[in-house]
């Protein structure tokens, strides 16, 4: 049905005014947060700049009433209305499909209009699938993470958030996202763009990483080539892989335990950092016979940091064994092991 839209919007920011755009503008604007239809509405104009800044034309070379549609109900799947059983995006475009739907736009431009909807975070994708999905991805993207916002025209940013304020959208979207993922966590399995969101809300370890689901798979299969040795499964595994690969010589062992960017700290005024350094100052180790043994003495892990103290008894290297406290930081690395960020023995 026509609609009474708000003219002025429609007219300041020369949106296509068409009875089905109207009609999604009051949609949206009754069923979401105005945080959400501000940022539909922006992605529509800076997808647009997009589009003139390649050359392209409305009349010939897409569908403008079909690319604010996409654009105007791309989070839609945020709304109460749109939240079914599924990632937010495919919910948004089937909810989107059925509001096209019901006001006769044809199957075909109703499939681009999903097709947008659904990969709006798919980079790598929507580039790839038509022009109107290719521009819609852009604009949404120009506004929610600033990608390409310097090939927009000079003052459009600043005349479109005078009309459409952002109120911290980055954050409210996010925050409506994962308050629908806490509820059905169905709705974001871990590799997909609400999992990445929702993992930052739980508990560490709670939702899977890709290496989880390897580990998790059954098959059995395991690291190879260089990434086959051993990898520390906890923080205090560090400590015993480094006492084994000391022991056994082994340089490349004792630079898996480190950051490619870690800190060293050997001895007073000796502060390594980085891979080739750090690599110079163990084989040193190496190359005098030193042995080490290290003692836990205190751990405070949170999420995929952890502190961690040992005493640390070296011999080898001098008449009498130096023994010292260590302060060590480590990170959980992406394949599940465990590194160090700074390593701090000070023997002497």
């Amino acid at each position: 049905m026509t609609t009474d839209a708000p003219l002025p919007v429609f007219e300041q920011l020369r949106l296509p005014d068409t009875d089905l755009t109207r009609d999604a503008y009051t949609y949206v604007a009754r069923a979401t947060p105005d945080f959400v239809l501000h940022h539909s509405v922006r992605s529509y104009v800076f997808a647009r700049a997009h589009a003139q800044n390649q050359g392209l034309n409305a009349s010939t070379d897409f569908d403008d009433e079909l690319l604010f549609l996409s654009c105007v109900l791309h989070d839609i799947g945020v709304s109460q209305e749109g939240n079914g059983d599924q990632r937010f995006e495919v919910d948004g475009a089937d909810t989107a499909a059925a509001f096209l739907r019901e006001r006769g736009v044809e199957e075909r431009r109703i499939a681009i209009a999903w097709d947008a909807i659904a990969l709006h975070t798919s980079d790598g994708i929507a580039g790839r699938k038509g022009t109107e999905v290719a521009l819609a991805q852009a604009g949404i993207g120009t506004d929610i993470l600033g990608v390409r916002r310097e090939d927009l025209p000079t003052g459009l940013a600043d005349e479109v958030h005078a009309l459409l304020p952002r109120m911290d959208l980055a954050y409210a979207l996010s925050d409506a996202i994962v308050t629908q993922a806490l509820a059905k966590p169905h709705k974001a399995s871990p590799l997909t763009f609400p999992g990445a969101l929702l993992r930052h809300h739980l508990p560490h370890g709670a939702h899977p990483d890709w290496y989880d689901l390897l580990a998790a798979a059954g098959w059995g299969d395991r690291p190879v080539g260089a990434a086959a040795r051993r990898r520390a499964e906890t923080p205090e595994q560090v400590g015993s892989l480094f006492m084994e690969y000391l022991e056994a010589g082994d340089i490349e062992g004792l630079v898996s335990l480190y950051e490619p960017n870690a800190h060293f700290v050997p001895t007073r005024g000796t502060h390594l950092v980085g891979t080739a350094p750090i690599r110079k100052g163990l084989q040193q180790l190496i190359d005098t016979g030193a042995r080490l043994k290290l003692e836990l003495r205190d751990i405070r892990r949170v999420d995929d940091i952890a502190l961690v103290s040992n005493t640390a008894t070296l011999t080898g290297v001098g008449p009498e064994p130096v023994v010292s406290t260590t302060t060590e930081i480590l990170r959980r690395q992406p394949d599940g092991g465990w590194a160090h960020v700074v390593d701090d023995p000070f023997f002497g």
